[in-house]
This record gives C-alpha cells, structure tokens and sequence, in this order.
C-alpha cells in the first residue's frame, strides 16, 4: 500500500526538493534581467539588498533575486554556472538543513548563493570545513565571487595572531574548520579583556563534510588545557612493566568491539608483586588498590591500553620526534590533538620519543553544543542519509537528498571475500595491473597507513602473468584432442610477464602536503593511486586531469625556475592542457572510466560510501568493488570464524574468493551494529555534558558580564554580605542558644576572611544581643575596613583589582570543579549497581558541585580583596648612556665603546643575523653617510655593511 502511494505521489524528500525546484524556475526566470547588468550595477545589488533588509523585509521574501545575483556573479567570476539542482541544495542550505549530494556534484559552488543571502545581515557566516586546505581554498576561490559582489572575506586557520583572528570574524564571510571555531570560542572565554575576545555572536553556519564534523568528531570533546607536574619517569617505569607483562595472554582480557583493555585477576596479581618488589608503592600501603595508589592503577590501566589497543601508522604516527594522532575517518594528521588523562604520555613511553607532560583541563565543549550555539546551522555531504535520524535528534537538521545534474551510471559490484589477507592482497594486485594495463585509471582504498604501505610493497615487486596458450601435456599427445578434454589437469598453461612492478602513487598522513595534486592527477588513464579514507579530501577526481591544479603546478614550475609569466603564455598553456585533458579524458571514458576498489569496508557505512562517490561523477561511467578477507578487522570480530568455517566446508580453495547478495548484506548489518554503538558514545557523552552546558553557559556569561563592567563594586559588596551571612550561620545557627555558639571558630574565620580583629566574644556575653546585631556590626565593620582599603589604594585602582580577582577566581573555580566532573563521570557508572540511574546520580552530583563552586568564588572573592596587602615600589630609574659612547656591533649585538678594534682586531664583523634597530640609537649623523663610504665607526668596512645595515 505505501509502496503504491510513494510511487504515485512520491516520497517526502521527492516532494520536498520538488517544491524548491519550482522556485529554481522563479530564480532561472530572473537570469535574464541580470545578465544584462554592468559589473558595477550587479555589485550594486547588494547595498540594495541590505536597505531593503533594514527597511524589514525578510531573507526569504529576496532570496529568488539575491540567489539570481549569486549566480551571474559565478558566471562572470569563476567561469562556472550553477545547475539547477545546485540552486536546490542552496536552499536546503539557507533553511537549515542538509543537502545530501553525490560526490562531482559541485558541493563548493552550492554554498555560494545560501552564503552570500545570509551575510546580507550583516551579522557573519561562518563557513566550516575539515582541514586548513580546505579553508584557505575556499575563501581564496569562492571568495572572488563575494568580492565581486562587495562582501568581505575571512579565513581562520593556525597560527593566526589574535588581531588577525578579529579581522577574519569581523568579514561577512568566514571560512575555517571546525576545531578553529570551537577553539576560539573556548579562547574567548578565558581572556580577561572583552577586547581580546574575537568571535561575534554566533549567526549562521554552513558545515561542508557535515557528516564528519558533526558526527565522527563529536565522539570526543574539545578542550584547551595546561601543563602540570612532569611524571616522566613514572610512565616509562609502568611502560617497561606493562610490555613484559603482556608476552603472557592471561594477564589481560582485550575487548576490540569496545575497545577495552583491562588486567584479569592474574595480571593483577603479577603487577602487585612487581610494585612491591620495586617499592613503588605510596608509604604505608602494601596493596595496588590502596587509596594512596590509585594513582598508580591509572598509569597502569592506561600503558595497557598503549600497548594493546592503539597501533602505530593506524592510530598514530611518529613525525619529528613526536606522537602524531591520525583521524580514522579522513586518514589526516590531528595536529596539535592529544589524548587525554595520560595515555597519550603512554604512546610516548611506548615508542620511546619524548614525553610531554601531562595537561589539566582549563576550558571544554563538546562538538555538538558548540555548534548548537548557532540561531541556524547548516551542512552538505555525499552521506548523511544513513546517520538521518541522529541530525535530527541532536541539530534539529532534515537530511535531504538533491538528486543529480545527470544519471549515475556507476556500476557497484558485489563484495568479493577470501579466507586471508595475503590471498586478498594478490587479487587486488592482479586487478589494479588489469587495470593500469587497459588504461583504465583506478583508486584504491585503505583504512590505514600500514595497509597503505603494505600494499604499496607489494605492488613495487608485484610481476603481472598473462597467459599465453596451451598446452597438451606429453601424455595425451596423439590421442584424440575430444578425449583430451578431461579436464584443465590435462593442459600445460604457458605465461607470458607483461609487467614488473606497477607504478603507483600512495595518498596518507605521510604525504598530507601533496594531498591535492596526487587527487588532480587521479582520473588521468591507467594511473593507480592508493589512498586512506578519502572523505572531504576536497579536490575531485576528474578523468583526464584537473585544469586548475595542472596550471597551478605549471605556474609554481615558472616560479622556481624565475621565468616571468605573461598573460599570453598562460592562455596558450591553458589551451595546450585543455586539449591534452579532453584527449586523456576520452582514453579514460573508453576503458571504463574511474576503478574505485575498496580493499576493506570500514566500520561505518559512509566512508564506504564516499569512497564509493569518487567515482561516476557527472554521469561518467564508473565501477566499485570491495575485496574483504576474514582477516579483515571488522570480519574478524563480528564473524571472521563463522565465516572462515563456512569457506572451509565448501571447500573454497586458496586464491578462490566467494560472492553474494547475502554477504553483502551480512557485511552491511554488522557496520550498521557499530554505527548503533558509535551512536550511543556520542548520545551518552552528549546527555553528560548536557548536564554541564547550562553551568558552562552560567559561568562564561558570568564572565562577560564581569568584563563589561567598569564599577564591581555592588556585586563585590553582595559577595562580602553573603560571606558574613554564611559564617554567622554556620558559627551561630538561629536557633541555637548562645551558649552553643562557636564563637572560636567565627572569631578565627572573621581574622582569616576579613582580615578583622573583632571584639565577637564580648559581643555574644552581651545581654539579649542577637545573631542578626551581630551579623550587622561585623557587616558594617568589613564595609568601613573595605573603604579605607579603597582610600589607600585608590578608586580606579581598587575597580580594576576587583574585576581582575573576580575573573581570576572564576576561572580557578571552573578549572577545579572540571576536575571534579572528570573524576565524577570515571565513577559514576558504578552507581548502577546500586539500581541508581547514574546519568540522574550525575546531574544531582554536579549541581552539588555547581553550588560549591559558587559559594567557593564567594569566599575567595571576598578573602583576597580583604586580606591580600599591596606594595606599590617606584620602578628603578633607567640609566640611558650619552649615544656618543654607543659602539654596537652589527653582528653581536654587544656594545664595543671606543675602541672597535680591540673588540674585533681584524677589523671583521661576525654573524649573518644583524640586530634591527631603530635610526634613532646611532650617533648623530652617521644615518647621513653615504651607503659605499666606510662606516664611521672604524671597522673598515663600508657603511651599508656594517651600521648601514641596521636602517
């Protein structure tokens, strides 16, 4: 019935995107009318926009016109008109959703039109991308359109000062990745000047890769941290042990499907008698599990998982003496990523390289509530249909599919699998020479660095046997040919090698630099290129070659080479490489198009299907295959036994390789039930820190408001009467007789808070005196000690030092109590033991904590401002020398006084990196000499080689 009513009237997404395409008609029916504009009349159209903007129309009401403008100015600009479907995704885009698209489809380009109606506002749109290439490509290449049409353009990448990130979210567009954005955020958030602070309020954003910014990296939080103590030895000493106690199996239990790695009793057992043989255990304590030692169990429980769950050239590489994290999902170095709670110190004591100390949390958010912040967010894929119901669920985002410009005709080939993966390896090799042979250009993908690499070896050596002929065997000649047909037994087979070694390029961490022009280079006939994941490499596969990057490269081999490019040079190399393309295009087209062969699926579905999208672009012809052993990791833990059992009972032979439907899907429901878990970290992490975005919130507007304010004075005075109250209270509680007064105590707290000595014993043996008289004479005792604190050392003075103890305090507060947070959810899971929900147990946990923190900042405020002494020295004179005495030597920096060559007798200067300094520290008139004299502070040498060069 419903399959019936989907054909007759379409799905929901069918009527969804049918819907904007009869607005794409409205917007194709404008194109004339802006065609005919001047340059400048179509620049024009923006200011127009922005009056009626400010007049009170909506983006909606001139969305058909401003998308119109948008694309003349693609034409004009970049040469490249957006299709229909493109205006589509355009749309899907300004209403906040996410347009799924085929890889070749023009992601880049559908954005143009849905950013350039946004930033019309005026209040920013960030552009979000998964790597600085991609960021900087971006805004240089989509930000001509936008200049053209008078819109600033930002980008946001690493290493940018902080006046220069203000610049860039300053522009109306910004583009950037996503661990920039939400870095700066946290930054922003712990600067002490609202001028130093360098994100707007957070508008609209456009996230290209959607699904593996939103998805695969929010399995892990952000977090800006610091430095503490340094427990090098520590780490190498548990390494050293934890490597000797693995040999034996039976010490630990490794869990690859949770990733887990814990010590069985027995490897407990091992470990304590080590400890306690090396005396590393905390004084006093003769067991691991002490207290004292939890410590200790840490380290331990963390170098296990180091050596048995994360793989070097899998998880990490080692670059320049350091431990590199690598993505799983897009194969790229995480630069200046680390792994938290000390294992990745671990990896270190691992591999031997040097161990940075370990870091604490200052400032944390999560990827999902970070991007939450946005009154709108966006995105666009090749794949995000599969995770549909998480966007939904979490961003409040519809998944919608844009269909394509042209039918695909790619061809997809069922899964081929066998027993092992040296049996796999051949037959892949055996395919990329077939193909590399008939010039068909081919893609190979692989999950790893190290599989990268063993294939890469493999094909180095690799010999390509093609037959020949055959033979009859000597025991059937002159028999009759039908008889000797018995069977293959029967036949020599003579090979013939038609190839050694197979040229190739190999695309990984290793070779991040050279990403873009390995991709470009991809479609041309018969070229193999083995790559990691491919997901937003960001450069597509074009049969043929790529004109801009092989112009692009054409350009940098002038440059190296000093050779001055003219205009017509470049148009007559342009027009050479268009035609070596469309001739290296056809080669391709007639071998079959683009190979994509998967050498092993992946744990979720969309990277498969990404790499899978690299190919049929544009109704290109193309074909994928995946070739998967028992081996395989995701075979070998969900059913690499059953499945290898299976091949043996059919008597599957070496080399040989089964295929079906069936498998396929068997494959498929096994990455679905690893996506379901993937999911279910995400959905947990996120319900936990939930719980603490609201305080995290609380305590950053906090701030702000802190910062914005130039007289504290009122909330500082609301602080000490709280403090007062809250020490009254505790010493003398209400009801209490004043013989239980702890008047002890409240005078020893009144000394140490306020910095009073206060006669509070005489007050309480005073006949029929109250708490509340009490509590008002010391109130108005810390008021008058607070006034002449503020006479001593000034109105403006003590304003500032308020505002500046209060941010401190806070910041010192939040710090401790993620500490605290951090060491709460490590524990809280234990709760459920006890039938305690321990998600319920947390919020009650942290809103204890939350409230600790507040009346923790309170007492300290207050402590520091009343108790802290200042001393204001007068800052020693400076002793500036006559210039006439000045002899600085270019080279070293040094003063030479009189007698230069008694510094330098061979009359020489030293050193090639010369001090620049400013005109005014040389001696009068030397800036006058002539640049060839000789320098007239008597080194024999000419003036511009010597203090000339300091000008």
């Amino acid at each position: 019935m419903f399959g019936i009513a989907k054909k007759i009237f379409g799905s929901s997404n069918d009527r969804k995107v049918k819907d904007f395409m009869s607005r794409v008609q409205k917007i194709n029916a404008l194109e004339p009318k802006y065609a005919a504009l001047s340059d400048d009349e179509l620049r024009m159209m923006t200011e127009t926009f922005r009056d009626r903007l400010a007049g009170g129309e909506t983006l909606d009401k001139v969305m058909n016109e401003a998308f119109a403008v948008a694309r003349e100015a693609s034409k004009r600009v970049l040469g490249q008109r957006q299709y229909d479907v493109q205006l589509a995704g355009g749309m899907i885009l300004h209403n906040g959703g996410i347009a799924e698209m085929r890889t070749g489809e023009g992601k880049t380009l559908v954005a143009v039109a849905a950013v350039y109606l946004n930033a019309l506002s005026g209040k920013g749109v960030h552009v979000i991308t998964v790597n600085d290439y991609l960021a900087r490509r971006d805004a240089e290449w989509m930000g001509r359109v936008y200049r053209f049409l008078g819109m600033e353009v930002g980008v946001i990448v690493n290493g940018l000062s902080s006046g220069q990130r203000q610049a860039a979210y300053a522009a109306d567009i910004t583009y950037g990745t996503n661990n920039e954005f939400g870095f700066d955020y946290l930054r922003d958030n712990l600067v002490y000047d609202r001028k130093e602070m360098v994100q707007r309020p957070h508008h609209f954003a456009i996230v290209d890769e959607v699904d593996s910014i939103l998805i695969d990296e929010a399995r892990t939080p952000l977090i800006i941290s610091g430095p503490t103590e340094d427990r090098s030895d520590l780490y190498l000493i548990v390494d050293g042990i934890i490597k000797d106690l693995i040999q034996d199996k039976t010490t630990f239990d490794l869990d690859e499907k949770q990733r887990q790695a814990l010590l069985t009793e027995e490897g407990s057992e091992k470990i304590e008698q080590i400890m306690e043989d090396r005396e590393l255990f905390a004084p006093d304590t003769t067991g691991l599990y002490d207290a004292a030692n939890i410590t200790l169990v840490h380290h331990i429980n963390q170098a296990l998982r180091a050596n048995t769950l994360y793989q070097k050239d899998k998880d990490y590489i080692i670059k320049a003496g350091e431990v590199m994290l690598i993505d799983e999902f897009t194969g790229r170095m995480m630069q200046g990523r680390r792994l938290s709670e000390g294992l990745h110190q671990a990896i270190e004591a691992k591999e031997g390289v040097k161990i940075m100390p370990e870091n604490q949390t200052l400032a944390s958010v999560t990827i999902q509530n970070y991007f939450r912040l946005y009154e709108k967010l966006s995105g666009m894929t090749g794949t995000a249909a599969t995770e549909a119901q998480e966007f939904l669920d979490i961003y409040k985002m519809d998944v919608l599919e844009v269909p394509t410009n042209r039918p695909v005709k790619r061809i997809d080939h069922d899964d081929e699998i066998f027993r092992t993966e040296a049996e796999k390896n051949l037959a892949i090799a055996g395919l990329i020479a077939e193909c590399h042979l008939r010039g068909q250009p081919i893609l190979v993908g692989t999950v790893s660095i190290e599989k990268s690499e063993t294939l890469s070896e493999l094909l180095r050596t690799y010999e390509h046997k093609v037959e020949t002929g055959r033979t009859l065997k000597p025991a059937f000649v002159g028999k009759d040919k039908e008889a000797a047909k018995i069977g293959d037994a029967a036949f020599d087979i003579t090979y013939e090698v038609q190839l050694r070694g197979i040229p190739h390029s190999v695309l990984n961490a290793r070779q991040h630099e050279q990403e873009a022009y390995i991709v470009a280079d991809a479609g041309l006939p018969g070229v193999v290129t083995i790559a990691t994941n491919m997901a937003g490499r960001g450069t597509d596969i074009q049969l043929g070659g790529n004109l801009e990057m092989r112009l692009q490269k054409w350009r940098q081999e002038n440059r190296n080479m000093a050779v001055e490019v003219t205009p017509e040079m470049e148009a007559a190399e342009e027009a050479r490489l268009k035609a070596d393309i469309a001739e290296q295009k056809q080669i391709s087209l007639a071998a079959g198009g683009l190979f994509v062969l998967g050498t092993e699926r992946h744990e979720s579905r969309r990277i498969d299907n990404q790499l899978r999208g690299r190919t049929g672009r544009q109704g290109d012809p193309g074909t994928s295959k995946f070739f998967l052993s028992c081996e395989d990791d995701l075979l070998r833990i969900f059913a690499g036994d059953r499945l290898d059992a299976i091949m043996r009972s059919f008597g599957v032979a070496e080399g040989e390789a089964i295929s079906h439907p069936w498998l396929n899907r068997a494959v498929e429901t096994a990455q679905k039930r690893v996506e379901t878990r993937n999911y279910d970290i995400r959905k947990n992490l996120l319900k936990y820190d939930d719980v603490v975005n609201d305080q995290r919130k609380a305590v950053f507007e906090q701030r702000q408001e802190f910062m914005d304010s130039e007289d504290l004075s009122e909330l500082v005075g609301e602080f000490r009467n709280d403090v007062i109250a809250d020490l009254i209270e505790k010493h003398m509680p209400p009801k209490a007789y004043a013989e239980q007064w702890d008047m002890d105590g409240l005078d020893e707290k009144v000394r140490s808070t306020l910095g009073l000595e206060l006669p509070l014993h005489d007050w309480a043996a005073e006949e029929g005196v109250s708490n509340e008289e009490i509590e008002e004479r010391v109130v108005a005792a810390a008021d008058a000690r607070a006034a002449e604190r503020m006479e001593q050392i000034g109105t403006e003075q003590t304003r500032g030092l308020e505002k500046q103890f209060l941010l401190q305090m806070i910041d010192m507060q939040w710090r401790e109590h993620l500490v605290h947070l951090d060491h709460l959810r490590g524990v809280i899971g234990l709760r459920g033991y006890g039938q305690r929900d321990p998600l319920n147990e947390y919020k009650t946990e942290a809103f204890n904590l939350f409230e600790t923190l507040l009346y923790e900042l309170r007492h300290n405020v207050t402590r520091w401002l009343m108790t802290v002494e200042f001393r204001f020295d007068q800052p020693a004179p400076m002793e500036m020398p006559e210039f006439q005495e000045i002899h600085l030597n270019p080279g070293t920096g040094e003063n030479e006084m009189a007698n230069p060559l008694a510094q330098n007798p061979e009359g020489q200067l030293t050193g090639d990196d010369r001090a620049r300094l400013p005109v005014d520290l040389l001696p009068a008139g030397w800036a006058r000499t002539p640049r060839n004299s000789d320098c007239p502070c008597g080194s024999g040498r000419k003036f511009k080689h010597c203090h000339g060069s300091l000008i």
